[in-house]
């Protein structure tokens, strides 16, 4: 990757540079190396200057970690080194994209910092967590292994926080590239798009064919998008987790657009609380980016259940209706075949906005 200029490393284990990343400049923070990766004051420090910098020069931003924690000799200045770089992360929440990729052991403090991310790449093989096996084995008897409790499987398919996962570091270099091209720099520019061949007006009959005329036949709603977009391309985050409810991006002539659709394969496109997450953090990411939202509804309402009721239904079933309300870029609702109850109104009803 081309670097262009703007680089440091004082010793410890983040480096940072901005570079080229396809025809985009980005800054890249690297986070490796020696003492497996343990973060002190200093490395913190880096991490919190490229986070500013990033966000001061408007650039997206895309950090490769691999971090065993905090360096324990360090006593306490490691961990305020670390709180300071969470502070820079979350300042550049909805200002420039901020992208992470797990391509080693991500644990203690430093994972937390993936849930400060807009979108995370997870490498076939690497782990992340807040506790370790061993803490869990202290505490609460079970014995895990590192992939067990944090592997990359968990996180794409339970936890929600692998956006993707990838076989190694050059995939992970395509899929940024790949994923930069449907964003802007920074909250203030419109998604640049590109040339298209695939004609804006052509007619989709195919797309209504694949829809069962009866109200509880099941489709795979992935192959109706595919017939509304160019070339039949989707690229969809978070595509193992909360399987009910599909967020992708793709493009419409040309035009980079983020897309929300109820799955009928899975528990028949309810929304239950991983949805309801999946769906108001990407309808707000969108927002955040410029990106027009396409919503296609086919629900028969929230999964019901004591379970959910306890955990809270009420208050992430909010989210998606949030979402949509505070949200200002251009947006279409389309009805594939059903919408009702509640679902209804928080799948970007009509009076949504």
């Amino acid at each position: 990757v081309p670097d262009l200029g703007l680089r440091t490393r004082t010793g410890g284990s983040v480096a940072f540079a901005v570079r080229q990343l396809g025809d985009r400049r980005v800054m890249v923070v690297e986070v490796e190396g020696e003492d497996r990766g343990a973060l002190r004051p200093a490395d913190g420090e880096n991490l919190a200057i490229a986070a500013r910098t990033a966000r001061d020069q408007r650039l997206p931003l895309v950090c490769f970690m691999a971090s065993s924690g905090a360096a324990i000799d360090e006593g306490v200045g490691a961990v305020h080194g670390w709180g300071t770089a969470a502070r820079e992360f979350v300042a550049c929440s909805g200002v420039v994209p901020t992208i992470f990729c797990v391509t080693g052991p991500t644990v203690s403090g430093p994972a937390l910092l993936l849930g400060l991310a807009d979108l995370v790449v997870m490498v076939d093989d690497t782990y992340a967590f807040v506790s370790g096996p061993h803490m869990v084995r202290q505490f609460t008897g079970e014995d895990l292994s590192n992939e067990g409790l944090g592997g990359t499987t968990m996180h794409e398919r339970t936890s929600g926080v692998a956006h993707f996962t990838v076989a190694d570091r050059a995939e992970a270099d395509d899929l940024v590239t790949e994923l930069l091209s449907f964003l802007p720099d920074h909250n203030d520019q419109i998604p640049a798009g590109w040339a298209c061949a695939d004609p804006v007006d052509r007619l989709t009959p195919e797309a209504g064919d694949l829809i069962p005329d009866t109200p509880t036949g099941s489709y795979d709603v992935r192959d109706v998008l595919a017939c509304l977009v160019d070339d039949g391309h989707l690229l969809e985050p978070r595509a193992q987790w909360a399987p009910n409810l599909v967020t992708a991006f793709a493009s419409i002539g040309g035009r980079p657009v983020g897309l929300v659709a109820n799955q009928p394969q899975s528990v028949a496109g309810t929304l239950d609380i991983a949805a309801s997450q999946k769906g108001g953090r990407f309808v707000a990411f969108c927002d955040a980016f410029n990106l027009p939202l396409v919503t296609f509804v086919d629900t028969s309402g929230f999964y019901p259940g004591k379970d959910l009721e306890w955990r809270g239904m009420i208050r992430y079933g909010a989210q998606m209706a949030f979402a949509y309300a505070r949200a200002t870029v251009p947006r279409v609702c389309v009805t594939l075949r059903k919408s009702y109850g509640g679902a209804y109104i928080v799948m970007d009803s009509r009076y949504m906005g």
